[in-house]
């Protein structure tokens, strides 16, 4: 009984450590991230955003900050920044094995990015709500895939148009993974 109490302990006890390196890492991630968006933001390249990514051993892959301005491509938001360097760096699309750090919630282009990229987990600091505050406001492009805007309240009217080729060509398979 004793030597059983006395490994639930220590696995208790790794997992508290485990818990606090994994939190300093993360803060120490965040804090990358942070200086990216103050580095953009200084550059006038774009707004006022940062993200990094790191992969399963704790190694930064890729740092971006918003390049919007810079670029003149309003994609380049800079989890999506970051996201093409390290597919660029690591040469391949799926960074399963990576975790994204993001000084703020991701709008829903980059969390397709991040879902499309396959990375498992996404932290963030500032909200959405933080974000709509600071001017940057992601809440009509949520109402509009949510469907719950008028057709007038829309900023992109969306119609189908019919053609069988566009199906024919999606079924064209070839081996991605």
């Amino acid at each position: 009984g004793t030597s059983l109490g006395h490994l639930e302990t220590m696995s208790s006890a790794k997992r508290t450590t485990g818990n606090a390196m994994e939190k300093k890492a993360a803060r120490q991630f965040m804090d990358i991230a942070v200086q990216e968006a103050k580095e953009g933001v200084e550059r006038a390249e774009g707004g006022p955003f940062g993200a990094v990514i790191v992969n399963k051993d704790g190694q930064v892959v890729s740092r971006a900050h918003n390049m919007v301005l810079q670029s003149n491509d309003p994609t380049a938001h800079a989890e999506m920044v970051a996201i093409r360097k390290a597919s660029s760096r690591l040469g391949r699309f799926d960074l399963s094995d990576c975790k994204i750090y993001t000084t703020c919630e991701p709008c829903p282009m980059c969390f397709g990015a991040i879902h499309w990229a396959k990375i498992p987990l996404c932290v963030y600091s500032a909200t959405n709500i933080d974000a709509a505050n600071a001017g940057f406001d992601n809440v009509n492009i949520f109402n509009e895939i949510r469907n719950t805007v008028t057709a007038e309240e829309r900023k992109c009217a969306m119609q189908q148009q019919a053609h069988s080729g566009a199906v024919d060509v999606m079924k064209l398979k070839y081996d991605l993974y």
